[in-house]
């Protein structure tokens, strides 16, 4: 009787386990897969002459790293006094938790060490595609930025950089 009831005792510990294990494995892929699965609509917010004044800087998202396929941008952007517009022909790849930031160096690569500058959060990407309008907190000085970046925060992963061209 002994003899059975280390088999059951075995078999119900590794069904458990496993069980465990399958869930949080099933969890993960679904944090990880869900934005490119369910991606939010493409946006197209307009800017107001009211609301922007005239622009003072503006630049391109660029791919950074080439050899990465799923880390990517382009399109363009506009700078005002007050508002960030990103343009209608904006684009990232798909992913979770991306940010859009202003950053103190206008050269920003892969390496750069984004998350350790006196970067400004200027609020979590809204789509991964279209024309999206962030605003400038006041005080901030476009000037003292070189670059607006798209970074992910979940895994501190450069998305795409953009020179501020003034």
């Amino acid at each position: 009787m002994a003899e059975l009831k280390k088999p059951i005792i075995s078999l119900i510990l590794g069904l458990t386990l496993g069980a465990i294990l399958g869930f949080a494995a099933g969890v993960g892929a679904g944090i990880v897969a869900f934005p490119y699965l369910f991606p939010p609509p493409e946006l197209n917010e307009m800017v107001t002459d009211r609301e922007a004044g005239d622009a003072i800087a503006s630049g391109q998202f660029i791919h950074a790293n080439p050899s990465d396929p799923v880390h990517y941008g382009k399109g363009g952007f506009i700078a005002y006094p007050d508002l960030l517009h990103l343009e209608a022909d904006f684009e990232v790849g798909p992913g979770p938790k991306y940010h859009v930031y202003l950053v103190p160096e206008p050269d920003i690569t892969p390496g750069t060490a984004v998350e350790n500058t006196m970067f400004v959060d200027l609020g979590r990407l809204k789509a991964f595609g279209g024309s999206q309008n962030y605003p400038i907190p006041a005080g901030i000085d476009l000037t003292q930025y070189g670059s607006v970046v798209i970074w992910c925060e979940q895994f501190n992963v450069l998305i795409s950089p953009a020179k501020l061209n003034f």
